[in-house]
């Protein structure tokens, strides 16, 4: 049984809706609900072009430099920025033991898909520049930032650019036709997406393209040869769907796929960790991962 501070969460949640009007002013909303949050506690951050996105190097004290995280936000690939994901971020690396470089990739209208794919893959080979091996990184990514994570993957496989040891899926949106069946069975249990806003942020994003195009809905991709992955959704979010039509995609694809439902938990339940213990627990459950799939970490090597 969930704890008694999800339903506080969602209370919390539809008192205040913020993703309200078009993509523009939904994303006005969120920075400036965001943008006045205080650095996290016990991390030191940098900012850094990743390849030519604006990006931060999130380092929880006591990490080691020799592994990395790249995290891709979500936001529907319309809003989102390092400053709305930067506890998330840096819980992440306090539980992997390893940095974290947020990227702040182009976001749509202004720079439609695949500008936000490009920056990811450019991030990444930046954290190859930094001297960090393709198999000492993690891809992760929440929401549309778990969809370009997928998409990010395919990428690199299909450049023939080595691929990093896992991949990290929360929350993920993956298919921008909005097919899956819980988009409509549970529309009234998820507090943060709908039908209505996913359709708003997949036309500003494809811009007229197909929405089964691979690397816009990586459900529709070819994956096999995809590191391993985990993937985190709560049977609470529309997006349920999504992750479990992926994993077997992923499965039979021939990928080390881990699917993780986490009951009555809501979209990307891990951004509410101060005050929801699933949100701290899914957190360290990725650390943990992430632990796993990268074996040792050199304490003595430290960010520069």
């Amino acid at each position: 049984m969930a704890s008694a501070e999800i339903q506080t969460v969602v209370d919390m949640l539809r008192a205040n809706p913020m993703l309200t009007g078009d993509v523009l002013e939904m994303r006005a909303g969120m920075n400036a609900a965001t943008a006045g949050a205080p650095p996290p506690e016990g991390a030191t951050i940098q900012v850094v072009d990743a390849g030519g996105a604006p990006a931060e190097w999130t380092d929880a004290d006591g990490v080691s430099g020799d592994a990395a995280i790249v995290y891709l936000h979500g936001g529907g690939y319309t809003m989102g920025s390092l400053d709305s994901h930067r506890n998330l971020v840096a819980g992440l690396s306090r539980a992997a033991g390893i940095r974290a470089l947020s990227v702040d990739y182009g976001l749509a209208p202004e720079n439609p898909f695949p500008r936000a794919v490009e920056d990811a893959v450019h991030a990444v080979q930046y954290v190859h520049a930094e001297g960090i091996a393709p198999n000492r990184i993690i891809v992760a990514g929440d929401s549309a930032g778990g969809g370009l994570t997928a998409a990010t993957l395919v990428a690199l496989r299909d450049r023939g650019i080595a691929l990093p040891a896992a991949g990290v899926l929360i929350s993920p949106w993956l298919d921008l036709t909005q097919s899956g069946a819980t988009m409509k069975s549970h529309a009234a249990a998820d507090p943060m997406v709908s039908d209505q806003l996913l359709g708003q942020c997949a036309a500003a994003y494809l811009d007229g393209r197909d929405a089964k195009t691979a690397l816009a809905s990586p459900l529709f991709a070819d994956l096999s040869g995809l590191p391993p992955l985990l993937i985190h959704v709560g049977t609470a979010e529309v997006l349920l769907d999504d992750a479990r039509r992926f994993d077997r995609a992923a499965r039979k694809a021939g990928v080390d796929s881990t699917l993780e439902e986490w009951g009555e938990m809501i979209h990307v339940w891990h951004t509410f960790a101060a005050m929801l213990p699933e949100g701290q627990q899914a957190i360290d459950r990725i650390g943990a991962f992430a632990k796993e799939r990268l074996g040792s970490v050199d304490p003595q090597r430290h960010p520069r």
